[in-house]
């Protein structure tokens, strides 16, 4: 299985490259499976029922297509999620018969290092070890701006894949620290040199996101006596805070930005009548009033608020709505969403007793990961985009697959 194993090692670096080369990196995994499924009759899947679950969801999807505003806008993104239920198949299969897949995790760990390290460069220097990132080129102000981007070029998504990374790579290092005191002071010290590296891209969200979810991480593994984790909560929203106050940018993206717009009451009226994430909201909350109960389909938010017919003082035109629960309203309505959350919230807590008394620290950290995703508020990238879901369902089929107790292939 080393041709897998090798696509599965090289998975974050196909992530970095780019969109297309993820895309082919995780359809190749799932051809792969269904290569070895039929070539094989020994391959018998034990728990069927998350299988079952996420084909459910798989046809909804199809459904949803078929009754979008515009079929062509969403129906690649809908048709292909079927990668994603080989991809899930195949990282199972791949941990359950190969006793060495903990090098997987070892280059990835290797891998996410350097992008942090980097990011800490490219804040600090102006540009990243390749000279991207740069605010400025020529006397032209960069999309970005301020934000880092290290090796994502133009793309102020740095943040987002160290937190979809962060968790998993926390609970594989910290299993290996949690021996003595001193191993252990060492991994608060990963813990928060990854939280700063998120902060330090200027990511707000994520970096909110991220300090959830270290907190719910650390409540759930037994890395910190019970008796002492109230004491390492307050340490660490300490540190955050005293983070935010250390770099003069940090400080502006996460309060002073913030804190100009409320601080009058003119500020606050301002606020609510120009702010961006507001304007998308209420857009949002409009289309999907105007389309209760399935939505305008995957992707169909562009095309429900930029098509000049449609076009309606409360709609905003831009590509989703930039809130994950208000996504899903506006493109899936109701039913579709009450659909798509119920079936990933059952196939999440179905296990999490599991993870809990398994204290599997790298399961317990890609639970963490995915249930920040679904923090409210807080403004998020679109749910079904090639890039979040990917890292979504890294996470997702990880979690099931580094337990015995919860790997599909594993007889129970």
């Amino acid at each position: 299985m080393k041709f897998p194993t090798v696509l599965l090692t090289l998975l974050p670096i196909s992530i970095i490259i780019g969109s297309g080369v993820s895309l082919l990196n995780v359809i190749l995994l799932s051809l792969y499976f269904v290569f070895i499924y039929f070539s094989k009759n020994n391959i018998k899947i034990e728990d069927s029922k998350s299988v079952l679950l996420l084909l459910v969801l798989y046809l909804y999807l199809i459904f949803n297509s078929l009754i979008s505003s515009d079929i062509s806008s969403g129906i690649y993104r809908n048709f292909g999620f079927v990668r994603f239920i080989l991809f899930f198949l195949m990282i199972n299969y791949l941990f359950f018969i190969n006793e060495k897949s903990s090098n997987v995790l070892k280059i990835w760990s290797i891998i996410f290092f350097i992008v942090l390290i980097d990011i800490y460069i490219e804040r600090y220097t102006g540009s990243n070890i390749f000279g991207l990132g740069k605010i400025e080129i020529n006397g032209i102000r960069q999309e970005h701006g301020p934000r880092v981007t290290s090796f994502f070029r133009n793309e102020p998504i740095a943040g987002a894949f160290i937190c979809g990374f962060s968790f998993i790579v926390l609970g594989f290092i910290l299993s290996f620290l949690k021996s003595s005191k001193k191993s252990k002071i060492l991994g608060f010290i990963i813990i928060l040199v990854c939280l700063a590296g998120i902060m330090v891209t200027g990511e707000r969200s994520n970096g909110l996101k991220a300090l959830i979810g270290l907190l719910i991480f650390i409540s759930i593994i037994d890395y910190v006596k019970l008796k002492n984790r109230l004491l390492v909560f307050l340490a660490i929203i300490t540190i955050f805070f005293f983070l935010v106050n250390f770099s003069d940018y940090i400080k502006y993206r996460y309060i002073d930005q913030f804190y100009s717009k409320i601080k009058t009451q003119d500020d606050r009226e301002n606020f609510l009548n120009n702010s961006l994430y507001i304007k998308l909201y209420k857009s949002g909350f409009y289309v999907f009033k105007n389309n209760p109960w399935f939505g305008v389909g995957n992707k169909n938010y562009r095309v429900e608020t930029c098509h000049t017919k449609k076009i309606q003082k409360e709609y905003y035109c831009l590509t989703h709505p930039h809130q994950v629960y208000i996504e899903m309203l506006s493109e899936h309505g109701i039913i579709g969403t009450i659909i798509i959350l119920s079936i990933i919230f059952y196939l999440i807590f179905r296990i999490i007793r599991k993870i809990i008394d398994g204290r599997n620290y790298i399961q317990a950290g890609c639970l963490v990961f995915l249930l920040i995703n679904f923090v409210p508020i807080l403004p998020s990238g679109s749910f079904f985009n090639n890039f979040n879901i990917t890292l979504f369902m890294i996470n997702f089929s990880l979690m099931y697959a580094v337990n015995k107790e919860t790997n599909i292939f594993q007889k129970k």
